[in-house]
C-alpha cells in the first residue's frame, strides 16, 4: 500500500499509535498527515501534525528526546497506523517514558482482584516483559537513585563488568550446589542482560527469534 492509498479522515489525518519497538510499550498517540507521514518515512523521525497548533511537528527537535523509526504498519482498514520507534529520552510532554502511565483499573485491581503472578501458567514470562518495560522507562527518564539509570550513566563497560561479575557468580552458585544462591544470581544475570540488550538497541524480541531458528533446525 502506498501512502496515498491509506484511509485519512475528513481534516486529512490518520490515527498513529508510537510504540517501542523494543519494550513493546506504547508511548504515544498522535496524528499525521500525508506530509508528514511522508517525512517520517524519508527521514525515519517521527513528524506529526498538531491539531491544536496547526502545523507539522517534529517530534524531539526541541527537546532532544526524538524518536527512531524502525516500522511503520497499518491495520486492516488502512485507517490507522502502528510507528516502531526507538525513544532517545522520554515521551510524554510531562518529561516520563510513555504517555499513558495511569490505569483505570487499578482501583479493582486493589480492592480483590489482583493481576496474576508471574509464575501463574499464563502469566509465566510476564515478568521479563514488565522488567524491559522498566528498563526502557530508566533510560528514557534516568530518574536520580535508580540502579539502573547509574547503569546507564556509566556506559557500555559498566553494564558488561556486571555481566561478567554476574555469569561468574552463577558459576559459583551451581558448582556450591545451592538453589537459594544459583536463584538470586541468575536473576541477577538476566536483569543485567537485559540492561545490556537496551543499550544496544536489540530488542529482546530478537533473541527469542534466534532461539526459534535454532530450535526449528
Amino acid at each position: 500500500m502506498n501512502v496515498q492509498d491509506l484511509k485519512f479522515d475528513s481534516n486529512g489525518l490518520i490515527p498513529a499509535i508510537v510504540q517501542d519497538a523494543q519494550s513493546k510499550e506504547v508511548l504515544t498517540l498522535a496524528y499525521m498527515n500525508e506530509e508528514s507521514l511522508k517525512k517520517t518515512i524519508e527521514t525515519r523521525e517521527t513528524w506529526f501534525w498538531s491539531r491544536s497548533r496547526q502545523e507539522l511537528w517534529n517530534k524531539g527537535a526541541t527537546s532532544g528526546n526524538t524518536q527512531r523509526v524502525v516500522d511503520i504498519t497499518y491495520d486492516c482498514d488502512g485507517d490507522s497506523l502502528v510507528v516502531k520507534v526507538i525513544p532517545a529520552g522520554p515521551a510524554c510532554h510531562k518529561n516520563v517514558y510513555s504517555c499513558f502511565a495511569d490505569s483505570l483499573l487499578t482501583g479493582e485491581a486493589a480492592s480483590g482482584n489482583p493481576e496474576p503472578t508471574a509464575v501463574e501458567a499464563d502469566g509465566r514470562f510476564d515478568i521479563i516483559n514488565k522488567l524491559e518495560s522498566l528498563i526502557a522507562k530508566r533510560e528514557a527518564e534516568m530518574p536520580e537513585g535508580s540502579y539502573t539509570t547509574y547503569l546507564f550513566r556509566e556506559g557500555v563497560d559498566k553494564i558488561l563488568k556486571k555481566v561478567g561479575e554476574e555469569a561468574s557468580e552463577v558459576i559459583i552458585a551451581a558448582k556450591n550446589r545451592s538453589h537459594d544462591e544459583l536463584r538470586y544470581e541468575a536473576s541477577d544475570l538476566i536483569f543485567h542482560l537485559l540492561v545490556l540488550l537496551r543499550e544496544q538497541k536489540l530488542p529482546f524480541d530478537a533473541v527469542l527469534q534466534e532461539l526459534e531458528k535454532r530450535h526449528v533446525k
